[in-house]
């Protein structure tokens, strides 16, 4: 999977990756953000208002991330 890097500690990194696959899971019935290298396994059919509320739960991450990243 896709590992930010830059700005902050691998721990805060490796936080938000296992966050971003529990919406994945929840939202999209995605089992793992990882590439199997199969069709099958790598591409999903997600509806619209699941593409929706993953991403919108994506975003209030990012931003009370951020938060946290401002009072450090």
């Amino acid at each position: 999977m896709y590992t930010p890097t830059g700005k902050g500690n691998e721990t805060m990194n490796k936080k938000i990756e296992k966050k971003i696959e529990e919406i994945a899971k929840e939202e999209l019935f995605i089992e793992t953000l990882e590439t199997r290298y199969s069709d099958r396994l790598d591409f999903h059919d997600v509806s619209v208002w699941g593409v929706k509320k993953a991403l919108e739960l994506a975003f209030e991450l990012g931003k009370q991330e951020g938060r946290k990243e401002k009072v450090k």
